[in-house]
């Protein structure tokens, strides 16, 4: 069997349909574990065994460093050695150097990796708050605009239809903006985002510079597509000129980086754009027992608003495994506490530390797992934390590598790589904990990556181990360390473990409070959850805590997005008021448990438009129509003065919803679910008015 045939080998129709389709636009629409990677590797190695490309003429781009190690890790392995495999900004910033003098005609500007010491000098000119927190969301804001292709003098135009929860004034944001710009270029630097700017310009505007490099890289491979921001979108397209040869790959259901500018946009009307288009569907999920499939299914399926290209629906093909569990607890160090020992037990069990995940909304939970996992001396390590190759004892190790590397020695690559780390804390047996586990983990970690490059490789031998410690460092592709990984549900994207425990599931931290009221953002944090959801291989936990602190008061309610996905007859079915010290419902929680009840016959509410309509689909509607057509009237005049979408006001569920329950007071109007304080305060006087037949209201 020659190489090409052997790369279909394994491949499921649909991943062997996007490996052999043709040369020109292929797009991937492809679902949470249904081997992607594996599948966009195996057609690039495909392509170029065939003979329809040269590896030096392929560029693949993805969002990571990490993933781009992984790809470039993978083909090297498929036999595809050239081929530039690199996150958006290491390809610009390589093109850049190369074309610079020709373009510029000077020498190359130096690269800004850490803007705030420029942004607080921007915002000390033009009197706005210096303080640490304000520059980092000023440095932020300045980051999406960039992305977004939105110029200073445009940004409070644009600020506004987007509604952005801008970080001051901003007219005074703009020129903060404008001030940092003109800064950087009296300094003759660059940000990360004018490698893009300065690439899409580059070839935009000099045809011999575009010539030389369409004459170079002649086939494009996108990953995760669905995060590409405005600007990044330009670059590939004066990459591509006007030819063809392009492969995307990604999932509309995960994007979760809105507010950094990204857009499925060109994911979904890829077939629009490209009309001769192939599209592959990968819905065979892998990854996740039939169980954490269902949930996930589940999650998403209950989106508002979800356009074609994202209803993918996963389906599970791994044996059956148990069921996601869900647990209500008094407080978060009460809920951090049982976490632990629940992973205490599945390490007794067998499953490896680095298996397991606790994943969280924001980075300020990790604090009470972290001591909760302590406590029970449980190693774990915080994604986002200090980098694996920044590590002392790792740069210590790689320096020592490096010199034995220049000496004679015989023996196998592992054993000898074992020689070298011993004297710097390489025991046989791990040390109890703390500092020196945490040393100890990492030298390991070396260990297990020399066995699986002596494996690939055998005939590797120390110079090549330390060549490929020097690549992954670049690439910022650590090994696996043995440890409980703390992570937010962000850095956790692209990864998978065998257990997940997705904990502080409570409304205002998922959805997060910022996102309330607005439709758009609510659904990114369910899309989140889902993300979250699919990170589980096998064992799946959702927890919420009632209080943040032991003895407080438990007014928390457990997120929207796990109503129908908790079990009828589960003690925690009761919402997050739910009982009191003896177990017993609270008035509150039967209050919130009756909301959660049809109002006609008296059934769980099971999806997202049951829950608002206080009512099962079965049920009949008794909505006001004159109430109804009187709301649609208002909504249309409220957005025209608002200049934005009519849903931006309210969806057509919620006017529904308000023309069937007709609340006539603050308190009923809230009773509908996605309608928060933001939405009470904007419209909550117009609509109560509107009910009660007094419209429009007294504003004295």
């Amino acid at each position: 069997m020659d190489a090409g045939n052997k790369l279909l080998e394994g491949l499921d129709p649909e991943q062997r349909a996007a490996v052999v389709a043709p040369r020109g636009p292929v797009c991937v629409l492809a679902g949470a574990g249904t081997g992607k990677t594996r599948t966009i590797t195996r057609r690039i190695a495909h392509l170029v065994h065939r003979g329809h490309v040269a590896p030096g003429q392929v560029l693949a781009v993805t969002f990571t460093a990490r993933a781009a190690g992984e790809m470039r890790t993978r083909l090297r392995a498929l036999g595809a050695h050239g081929v530039q495999a690199r996150t958006f900004h290491a390809a610009a910033l390589r093109q850049l150097r190369y074309f610079w003098p020709r373009v510029v005609d000077d020498e190359p500007w130096q690269l800004v990796e850490h803007k705030l010491r420029l942004v607080g000098q921007a915002a000390h000119r033009v009197g706005a708050s210096t303080e640490a927190e304000s520059l980092r969301d000023l440095a932020s804001e300045i980051e999406w605009s960039k992305a977004s292709l939105v110029t200073p003098e445009d940004y409070p135009a644009v600020a506004a239809r987007a509604h952005r929860d801008t970080p001051g004034p901003p007219e005074q944001v703009a020129q903060v903006y404008a001030t940092y710009e003109q800064l950087k270029m009296r300094s003759r630097v660059l940000d990360f985002d004018d490698l893009l700017l300065h690439t899409a310009a580059a070839l935009e505007e000099h045809p011999d510079v575009a010539g030389e490099f369409r004459d170079r890289y002649r086939c494009f491979v996108v990953d995760e597509y669905q995060d590409v921001t405005p600007l990044q979108q330009r670059v590939l397209d004066a990459w591509l000129g006007n030819r063809d040869d392009l492969t995307v790959v990604g999932d509309a259901n995960q994007t979760i980086y809105s507010f950094a500018g990204a857009t499925p946009r060109w994911l979904l009307d890829f077939s629009r754009r490209f009309p001769e288009a192939t599209t592959v569907r990968l819905e065979r999920d892998y990854r996740s027992t039939p169980q954490v499939v269902s949930l996930a299914n589940r999650v998403i399926g209950a989106a508002r608003g979800r356009p074609a290209g994202a209803r993918l629906r996963l389906v599970g093909q791994r044996p059956p495994g148990p069921e996601p569990e869900f647990a209500e607890y008094d407080d978060e160090p009460a809920e951090a506490a049982a976490v632990a020992l629940r992973i205490r037990k599945l390490l007794d069990e067998g499953v490896p530390a680095s298996e397991i995940a606790v994943l969280f909304r924001v980075n300020a939970q990790s604090e009470v797992y972290e001591q909760a996992l302590a406590e029970q001396d449980i190693p774990y390590q915080v994604r986002g934390g200090e980098r694996f190759f920044a590590r002392p004892e790792v740069r210590q190790a790689m320096q020592a590598l490096r010199v034995a590397a220049g000496a004679p020695g015989e023996g196998a690559l592992d054993a000898r790589v074992r020689a070298v780390l011993e004297p710097l804390g390489l025991t046989e047996r791990p040390p109890a904990g703390g500092a020196t586990r945490e040393r100890w983990e990492s030298l390991r970690a070396l260990v297990e990556l020399a066995e699986e490059l002596a494996t690939a490789l055998p005939e590797a031998d120390l110079a090549r181990f330390a060549q490929e410690l020097d690549m992954r460092a670049e690439a910022q592709h650590p090994p696996t360390v043995e440890g409980v990984t703390l992570a937010s549900l962000h850095a956790a994207k692209g990864l998978e473990w065998d257990a997940v425990f997705l904990v502080g599931l409570v409304e205002g931290t998922l959805p997060i409070q910022h996102a309330d009221g607005d439709d758009e953002a609510v659904e990114e944090e369910r899309r989140l959850l889902y993300v979250g959801v699919t990170r589980a291989r096998e064992f799946l936990s959702l927890t919420w805590a009632l209080s943040r602190s032991p003895g407080g008061r438990r007014h928390r309610r457990r997120s929207r997005f796990l109503y129908g996905l908790v079990p009828d007859n589960h003690p925690a079915a009761l919402p997050a008021r739910g009982r009191g010290r003896d177990g017993a419902a609270s008035r509150a929680s039967l209050r919130d448990e009756a909301r959660r009840r049809c109002r006609n016959c008296g059934g769980p509410l099971v999806g997202t438009m049951a829950v608002k309509l206080g009512r099962c689909a079965d049920c009949p509607s008794d909505v006001d129509e004159e109430l109804l057509a009187r709301l649609r009237a208002w909504r249309t005049e409220r957005a025209r003065q608002l200049k934005v979408p009519a849903y931006v006001v309210f969806t057509d569920a919620t006017l529904t919803a308000i023309a069937e329950q007709r609340p006539a007071d603050e308190a009923g109007l809230v009773a509908i679910p996605g309608i928060g304080a933001a939405k009470l305060d904007r419209y909550g006087a117009d609509v109560i008015a509107l009910v009660n037949g007094t419209f429009p209201p007294d504003r004295e």
